[in-house]
């Protein structure tokens, strides 16, 4: 079996830590690097679900694309919900390592995921990294589909494809416009409008689109938009990386036995839809 130190090597080659913006917190978070690594667990939240998931399993090893600690932290108590999180995996020998914006800049990344599982054909990235002479990393991800659909359409195979939330999807554009190109950006997207635009496509798929954004989009351009939950975006992810750390595993005889958590921890538990009959504000 490898040790912590070698699996973090090979994942720290996958999304080096230097593609990460400047605000982020990514790398390993705890575990004793000369600790042998087993099973591996892949989710998009470390939080007290997941940590519970992962002793429950027997991971050594807990691989999360948000970040535990964000903005830092003084105190690492149990008291606090973050802290016992923390406290629960070393108690129980389970090492965290956090993937955030060095998986969503990396080559594959986060957006080639959840455009793979929309059968998008990847083109380039949307807002390239300029230290990458090739041209394959960025941020977000300029896709072609086979052949056109409707924005209705584009929004059905989304909706099927990826983890159902209580959100669901939100649609702004006519339902009957037809689709050729796509900018996707797993996760948080409204950032990205300027860029968006510039690249000229039909439709922009991302998560936590903003009122008034998506009010100043849809007024400059015919723009079709497509919001879906913050963790349906970025789940698509997990398997990817997964199956890169199988690989390796498999390159190097590690044997590692490698799981994806199913645990929906997207924070929105219920949706109330308004009637279908219903139009403008209430009397």
């Amino acid at each position: 079996m490898p040790r912590l130190s070698e699996v973090i090597t090979a994942l720290d080659a996958l999304w080096p830590a230097d593609l990460a913006e400047s605000w982020d917190a990514v790398g390993t978070v705890c575990g004793d690097p000369d600790a042998e690594v087993s099973r591996v667990l892949f989710a998009v939240d470390p939080v007290q679900e997941i940590a519970d998931e992962a002793v429950a399993l027997g991971a050594q090893l807990l691989v999360t694309h948000h970040p535990l600690y964000l903005r830092g932290t003084t105190t690492v108590a149990a008291s606090t919900f973050k802290g016992r999180v923390v406290h629960d995996l070393i108690k129980h020998d389970v090492a965290l390592h956090v993937a955030h914006t060095n998986a969503d800049r990396a080559d594959p990344g986060v957006s080639d995921a959840l455009a793979g599982a929309l059968d998008l054909r990847v083109v380039r990235p949307l807002v390239p990294d300029p230290a990458d002479p090739h041209g394959r990393r960025g941020l977000g991800r300029i896709c072609e589909l086979d052949h056109p659909v409707t924005l209705a359409e584009l929004a059905g195979r989304a909706a099927k494809r990826l983890p159902a939330t209580a959100q669901g999807f939100r649609v702004a554009g006519d339902p009957d416009a037809l689709i050729r190109t796509v900018a996707v950006s797993g996760g948080s997207g409204d950032s990205l409008f300027d860029d968006v635009r510039a690249a000229g496509v039909d439709a922009f798929l991302t998560a936590d689109l903003r009122h008034h954004p998506v009010s100043e989009a849809r007024a400059q351009t015919p723009l079709a938009l497509l919001d879906a939950a913050h963790w349906a975006t970025e789940w698509p992810w997990c398997e990817l990386a997964a199956a890169q750390l199988d690989e390796i595993s498999d390159r190097h005889g590690w044997g590692l036995r490698v799981h994806v958590s199913k645990t929906v921890t997207d924070p929105w538990t219920a949706h109330a839809a308004a009637p279908h009959d219903s139009t403008g504000a209430p009397n």
